[in-house]
């Protein structure tokens, strides 16, 4: 396998944790990255924004008390507004977002990061 994997991983998450642990057992080399702890920058946001084929809305966490409080639920707000919110407050990430450097995949269910380490 040639590509570089990359999980944002919040270890708190049982999706995220057992999409880990998964990637493990199947022997492949990866990268973790804790983005509560590393915070991504925007740059890298819009990198993985192009390799889900998503805009940043569709991978963030709409549950989330300050998505709310944003008021990003009126939908009034422009991507680079977006992409502002998720640099600001990374508990919006949607979790875990496994990337191969030309794809990704949200890990919920697990069945989509199958799907995606299959196609390598």
């Amino acid at each position: 396998m040639t590509s570089t994997i990359t999980v944002y991983h919040n270890p708190r998450c049982s999706k995220s944790r057992a999409t880990v642990e998964w990637l493990k057992q199947q022997n492949i080399d990866l990268e973790v990255v804790e983005y509560l702890k590393q915070p991504l920058d925007k740059s890298t946001l819009k990198s993985i924004a192009d390799q889900l084929g998503l805009g940043p809305l569709e991978f963030m966490r709409h549950g989330e008390k300050i998505f709310k409080e944003l008021g990003l639920h009126q939908g009034s707000h422009d991507d680079e507004a977006l992409f502002d919110a998720l640099v600001e407050h990374p508990i919006l990430l949607e979790r875990p977002i496994v990337t191969t450097g030309e794809e990704a995949a949200i890990g919920r269910p697990l069945d989509n990061v199958m799907e995606l380490i299959n196609d390598l």
